[in-house]
């Protein structure tokens, strides 16, 4: 493992500095590296600096701690995933206070389709069903399932994505060494042969109840849109779908028994909006508009793209060209075109109704395929 891969670990670890601040801190410093070497001094000319992130950054013990994860990863063969490696799932990158590490075990890729399930742990069979059954269609159409390893919802879902022969993520609020809930050991071992289990938390973390509410940031963060099958009214699954709604992403409600408590939560999601999901189809069609478009035109070919760019004035294929390689967040693109935000926002509403571009959630855009 790199040498540098340290000085992330040891960021990321210390009690008292979450994502965000730490995401702060390497802006305004640069690499965890420089962070480590600057004395009281340097650091102190930080505006956001205060006595307690102070205390955290100078700390030997939590220095020396960085030095035990780092033999833990070594000897568990987990990876760690910076916010700045490609690996590093592109839609997380793009929310609000984005983890900056995740600890892995097994495969996981950055460039793929990815629906979060979530749900009760106390499920009813229709719930449990739903979950299988939605999951394991998405999986056959190649669509990644993300959800959260729990009892109930969630572990039939990562089951449902296997059994479809597809992959599936499991977010962990607690550290990859510590199996939660313990029954879902074998759960674990199967989701790392065919995807990843991942996590913010370093090796040795228990499970604590603080934990799991950041935890849900990852699961929506990481995926186009989250469905909710069986919540109460004050479930944790709702926390997800508040995420989601923050982050700009789509959210769907299974409808349930309007005599259920399970079913409260996410008939009153769907009462405020959420799509309501009877089958696969009814989550495709939002998500993945290559899908919609293939059933309504089987056999339409799309116009070659040379011409189409020989026709765009200098601005558009200033943005053509960025979007060339992969798609960006809004704020993104206008950094990397070096256009206002005003005449981006203008060209790609022109580019979209040219059919050149699309949005996805969460204000990304990516080139029309």
């Amino acid at each position: 493992m790199p040498e540098q891969l340290k000085y992330w670990v040891w960021l990321n670890s210390l009690p008292k500095i979450g994502a965000r601040r730490g995401a702060q801190l390497i802006k305004y410093f640069g690499e965890p590296e420089r962070i480590w070497q600057l004395d009281e001094y340097e650091l102190v000319k930080a505006p956001f600096m205060t006595p307690v992130i102070l205390n955290q950054l100078l700390d030997r013990n939590l220095r020396q701690e960085a030095d035990r994860i780092m033999e833990d990863i070594h000897k568990k063969q987990i990876s760690v995933i910076t916010i700045k490696d490609e690996a590093y799932p592109f839609y997380l990158k793009n929310i609000h206070d984005p983890p900056v590490i995740l600890y892995v075990k097994g495969s996981l890729t950055n460039n793929s389709k990815c629906i979060a399930i979530v749900g009760s742990r106390y499920a009813t069979s229709y719930g449990l069903s739903m979950a299988e059954k939605l999951a394991k269609s998405l999986a056959e159409h190649k669509i990644t399932v993300v959800s959260g390893m729990a009892r109930g919802i969630d572990s039939y879902a990562h089951d449902g994505a296997l059994k479809g022969n597809g992959t599936t993520v499991a977010v962990l609020g607690c550290g990859l060494d510590n199996p939660y809930p313990p029954e879902n050991k074998k759960l674990m071992e199967r989701i790392m042969e065919n995807g990843a289990v991942i996590s913010e938390y370093p090796p040795g973390m228990p499970p604590l109840p603080m934990n799991f509410p950041a935890r849900n940031r990852i699961i929506s963060g990481m995926c186009m849109g989250v469905v909710v099958i069986e919540a109460g009214e004050r479930s944790g699954s709702l926390i997800t779908a508040d995420f989601a709604l923050e982050q700009g992403r789509d959210v769907f409600a299974v409808p349930g028994n309007i005599n259920s408590y399970n079913s409260k939560g996410t008939n009153k999601l769907i009462k405020e909006g959420a799509k309501i999901v009877t089958c696969v189809e009814d989550i495709l069609e939002e998500i993945s508009p290559d899908w919609q478009a293939a059933q309504d035109n089987p056999k339409e070919e799309r116009p070659g793209t040379r011409m189409e760019y020989e026709l765009l004035d200098f601005e558009e294929k200033l943005i053509w060209n960025c979007l060339e390689t992969e798609p960006l967040h809004v704020d993104i693109l206008a950094k990397k075109s070096g256009l206002s935000m005003q005449t981006i926002n203008s060209l790609l509403i022109m580019m979209e109704l040219k059919g050149l571009v699309e949005q996805l959630p969460g204000k990304i855009y990516k080139l029309k395929d």
